[in-house]
């Protein structure tokens, strides 16, 4: 799936399309349990790293430096399509939700969330400017990265803007991401010596140091792994000069790891993500990925062309890989998915996609029977059990006016109350004139 060329010397990256299979294929890893993130900075893991470059449609944008495969797992924390959960990242309802969802509009929902609550501040990936943990150095994140959306919001759809023509533009255009709180934060950000590379010194801490780099590292990391711009990039060694007349960097062959973009274009996904389109039009389905599997009435699914790794991943929720190429389906894994909260109709509108002949009847026949099999039996969540002296009290605090709303009756004299309702519940029942000790069964 991967989409490039060259640009005047400068590797292009068509984006739009990947980003929307990678983000399938990201939700797929967090339902399985197989993405850990540290629980105090909710960072990912080299493993984890490691893992989402595997599975990236493209690969990352480097070899050798995780810009993508480091902000998936941060984007869907703080898009809430996955939360921590002992270390490891668990899909939410709406994660699982966004399976059977356009992935446009995950996408746009994505963004809006990176740009009001991101994880992390961008500031802290561009690692060799130092002193950015000291207090009141840095500004809001919230702020800065706001002012770099609005920015991108500037430039004209399927139109390259060099990134200096950009910078250049949003100095002129009141549009600075500011860094640094005060000139006296200024100071406290350094280059490979605290006293001697300060970016207090004059010319040492430039617009395009600080500010420019925060903006690179948005665009790269954020906006183009999530597909709203299109990339020409080099290798960031040697790329920017800008760095060169500071102190100590004679060994530093760039800045940041963004230092090779050169420029970008606002694509038709980021139009609709900004919000400066109400409508977006996916790129058809390529035919090598519409033709990819054949369906076999004896519920054999039989890979006839290199898959996407989210359709890799797919697959292994729903059926055993039994060889190279063939994954059998059974009512077992059917199941087993259904359990981590995938659907018998998302299964179905896979494999439809995914080929260009009607399903077996026998596919068909087994997925809905799954499929209703497993709606017979509901969660309700997780209950206080509560046992009454008798059933005339039971029947009080289930008929209450109050009391009734926060709980349901089980047998004659036993009340279940969700345990998101069980403070109300106490108040009202002391309003009644009854107490629940907070021991269980404690006198």
């Amino acid at each position: 799936m991967s989409e490039e060329r060259e640009r005047d010397g400068a590797t292009v990256r068509l984006t739009e399309r990947e980003a929307q299979a990678n983000l399938q294929a990201m939700l797929q890893l967090a339902g399985s349990g197989k993405l850990r993130c540290s629980d105090k900075t909710r960072l990912p893991s080299a493993s984890t790293v490691a893992a989402v470059a595997r599975v990236l449609a493209a690969g990352d944008f480097y070899p050798d430096e995780s810009i993508a495969a480091m902000a998936w797992p941060l984007l869907i924390q703080a898009g809430g399509l996955a939360e921590l959960a002992g270390g490891r990242l668990r899909l939410t309802q709406r994660g699982a939700s966004a399976l059977a969802k356009r992935p446009a509009d995950t996408i746009r929902q994505l963004w809006r969330a990176w740009v009001s609550r991101a994880v992390i501040d961008e500031m802290s990936r561009i690692d060799r400017i130092k002193g950015q943990r000291a207090s009141n150095v840095l500004t809001s994140a919230k702020t800065r990265r706001q002012v770099v959306a609005s920015a991108l919001a500037t430039c004209q759809v399927d139109k390259w803007v060099e990134v200096d023509d950009l910078f250049t533009r949003m100095r002129r255009g009141n549009m600075s991401p500011t860094v640094a709180r005060s000139e006296r934060a200024l100071w406290k950000l350094y280059l490979a010596d605290p006293q001697y590379g300060s970016l207090g010194y004059d010319g040492f801490g430039g617009w395009t140091i600080l500010e420019g780099r925060y903006t690179l590292a948005v665009l790269f990391e954020y906006a183009a792994t999530l597909g709203l711009i299109d990339l020409a990039f080099t290798d960031p060694a040697g790329a920017r000069g800008d760095f060169r007349d500071n102190w100590g960097t004679d060994d530093l062959h760039y800045l940041s790891r963004y230092d090779g973009l050169r420029a970008l274009r606002l694509n038709a996904l980021g139009e609709y993500v900004l919000g400066l389109s109400d409508a977006y039009a996916p790129p058809a389905i390529d035919d090598s990925v519409q033709e990819s599997l054949k369906v076999l009435p004896n519920l054999d699914i039989v890979a006839t062309r290199p898959l996407l790794p989210a359709d890799r991943l797919t697959l292994d929720t729903y059926a055993t890989q039994v060889s190279d190429h063939v994954w059998a389906l059974r009512a077992d894994t059917i199941l087993a998915a259904i359990e981590a909260g995938r659907t018998g109709e998302q299964l179905i509108r896979f494999l439809t996609s995914r080929t260009t002949h009607d399903l077996p009847t026998t596919v068909a026949t087994l997925v809905a029977d799954v499929t209703a099999r497993a709606r017979q039996v509901r969660d309700l969540g997780a209950v206080r059990l509560i046992e009454c002296a008798d059933a005339a009290l039971a029947a009080l605090i289930i008929r209450d006016r109050r009391l009734r709303n926060h709980c349901h009756a089980i047998g004659e004299r036993h009340v279940a109350v969700p345990l998101e309702h069980e403070a109300v519940f106490r108040a009202d029942l002391r309003r009644l004139g009854y107490v629940l000790p907070q021991n269980p069964g404690g006198g």
